[in-house]
């Protein structure tokens, strides 16, 4: 009991640290991916010792590793919570290959990116550092030393709190709500409302992230493109873009290109009155 305790406190401590580090290989094609291998990391290498001199436990490690290189983006706060979650399911996993599903980890981390984003930046941005930097500049004003001090006392508490509590509950509480799920049909469910949830979450991103309209007008003004096209389906033109994007990448365009086409297309179609 001992050993376990001690061993699940360690496992905490890393989801805990790393998460710190996870905007630290931030890009522009898949964001937060390689922080979030960086935190997972050490649960893979774990979950699968003999890879070296087993060559298949060494392509299950490969598979663990891949699937975590794919798109994410969230709170770093709250990212604990999704790193102790998917290292309980990594290592569900790899206890029983046969009856878990390996498409649950990614759609599970796709459906809590959007609500821990909202809540997570919501609260330390826009609330805890508001009240931080208020209290502290104006400790500053008068003069007083503590106004820097203040201001990141009050930062950095919150964050600590939520950051340790989060990898506890998502790691120790994912165990235990996994083995729940391992009976009837619960996870097919669970795997349903991912779906659902990750396709509302990536919708709103395009809706909310690709601002392109089109400003062409007829009839002295009175016909307005943009409000036919708002008719037949809002944000037409985003999803139109998102789409082009998305087969670009299915055809191995390089990110870089993608970008260049972005960028001095956007410019071209502006320029021409396509696109605003």
């Amino acid at each position: 009991m001992a050993t376990n305790e001690v061993s699940t406190r360690k496992k905490i401590s890393q989801f805990f640290w790393r998460s710190w580090a996870i905007q630290d290989s931030w890009n522009y094609e898949r964001q937060m991916n390689m922080g979030f291998m960086y935190g997972i990391a050490p649960t893979i290498d774990r979950c699968y010792p003999n890879a070296d001199k087993d060559p298949e436990q060494m392509e299950r490690k490969k598979e663990a590793y891949r699937r975590h290189m794919a798109f994410y983006n969230c709170t770093p706060q709250t990212s604990a919570f999704v790193l102790g979650l998917s290292a309980s399911m990594e290592e569900e996993l790899a206890e029983d290959p046969k009856a878990f599903d390996p498409d649950a980890i990614n759609a599970m981390k796709t459906s809590l990116m959007g609500p821990l984003s909202g809540i997570g930046d919501s609260f330390f941005q826009g609330t805890i550092r508001v009240i931080a930097f208020g209290l502290g500049v104006s400790l500053a004003k008068q003069g007083s030393f503590l106004g820097p001090v203040l201001a990141m006392v009050i930062s950095i508490i919150p964050s600590v709190l939520v950051t340790w509590f989060g990898a506890k509950l998502g790691y120790e509480g994912g165990r235990d709500f996994l083995e729940k799920m391992q009976h009837g049909d619960l996870m097919d469910r669970v795997m349903y409302v991912c779906g659902i949830v990750g396709l509302m979450a990536i919708g709103g991103m395009v809706a909310t992230l690709i601002g392109a309209t089109a400003p062409a007008t007829f009839v002295n003004g009175t016909v307005k493109i943009q409000k036919i096209l708002d008719g037949i389906m809002p944000q037409m033109i985003s999803l139109a873009l998102a789409g082009l994007m998305y087969w670009l990448i299915k055809k191995n365009v390089k990110s870089g290109w993608i970008l260049a086409i972005c960028i001095f297309g956007g410019i071209l179609l502006s320029v021409l009155g396509i696109l605003a």
